[in-house]
């Protein structure tokens, strides 16, 4: 029981309302809105019109709260997760889409892993125009079809505006494991030698460049890529491969570190020896930093001689 007078029905309904707004549909919208995060028409009409043309398959298709997929008999499975925040979005030979699908796939080929599903999850923020972002999705999906894998499952959200850096992507992704295949960070072994896939570097001059935060331009693009194919060639003619990584934050100096205290080993490095392009060791001694510590692009594997 209560004193208080009694609120008549549409008078709450008036105040329960109050300030509500139906944003227009996504075809008269150049940009997202918070609506697109709603879980109502505009997040479907963003499905259905931006993402699912690109990533189009029977799994995703089918629109439930997960995708059900078949692993090959005989194989273990290998999971990863990233989750991939850069500026600008787009920088010289690549974008915040590529960089997702490849930073996901490498990361499961480095477990000797044949990586065939993704997952990729999305925070929008207001604002963002919807061309870019059909321009990230297309390039996700030109990188997917690259490696080999299909997105299966997803998820949007959108965030006020100035809340995010216009874009962030968060992968998931699903791998197999053949038989007989064991890789990890802990079978370095005295004796092996240390081995890089080609220059490095490169990725991280050229998004310093875009940044602008270098004070001139350079011809350096970034080489993410994936590198699936590589690992499996390497594979296909050795059994001696212990560990394998792709350097992403802290490049190879990091990386290499990381292997050392997994495996509870000793590194000794040739600097001469490790491939740097003259352009990316120039603009990195600008920036007083070293290549050994830019990310991306390449593989630095483990193995016996």
């Amino acid at each position: 029981m209560t004193n208080q007078p009694a609120i008549a029905p549409e008078t709450e309904l008036a105040l329960n309302l109050q300030g509500a707004a139906c944003p227009t549909p996504i075809r008269q919208r150049g940009q997202v809105v918070m609506g697109h995060g709603s879980g109502g028409k505009l997040s479907a009409d963003l499905i259905r019109q931006l993402f699912l043309p690109s990533f189009d398959n029977p799994a995703l298709r089918a629109g439930d709260d997960a995708a059900v997929v078949t692993p090959p008999p005989g194989h273990r499975l290998a999971l990863s997760t990233d989750s991939h925040v850069v500026w600008p979005l787009f920088f010289p030979g690549g974008d915040i889409g590529r960089l997702a699908v490849c930073g996901t796939v490498n990361d499961l080929a480095m477990m000797g892993a044949i990586p065939t599903y993704l997952t990729a999850s999305f925070i929008l923020e207001e604002g963002l125009e919807l061309e870019l972002l059909t321009r990230v999705v297309v390039s996700m999906q030109a990188a997917a079809a690259e490696a080999g894998v299909q997105i299966v499952a997803g998820d949007t959200k959108v965030v006020q505006r100035g809340k995010a850096d216009g874009l962030y992507i968060n992968t998931a992704g699903v791998g197999f494991i053949p038989e007989g295949v064991t890789i990890n960070g802990a079978q370095a072994r005295p004796s092996d030698v240390v081995i890089l896939s080609g220059s490095i570097g490169d990725h991280g001059i050229a998004v310093l460049e875009a940044r602008g935060e270098l004070g001139f331009e350079t011809a350096v693009t970034s080489d993410a890529a994936p590198l699936h194919q590589l690992v499996a060639a390497m594979l296909a003619v050795s059994n001696q491969v212990h560990v394998l990584r792709d350097p992403t934050r802290g490049g190879v100096a990091s990386t290499l570190n990381e292997i050392a205290q997994q495996s509870q080993v000793g590194i000794l490095l040739q600097e001469k020896a490790i491939p740097v392009r003259p352009p990316s060791m120039r603009r990195a001694k600008c920036w007083a930093s070293t290549p050994v510590h830019c990310q991306r692009g390449q593989v630095v594997g483990d193995c016996r001689p």
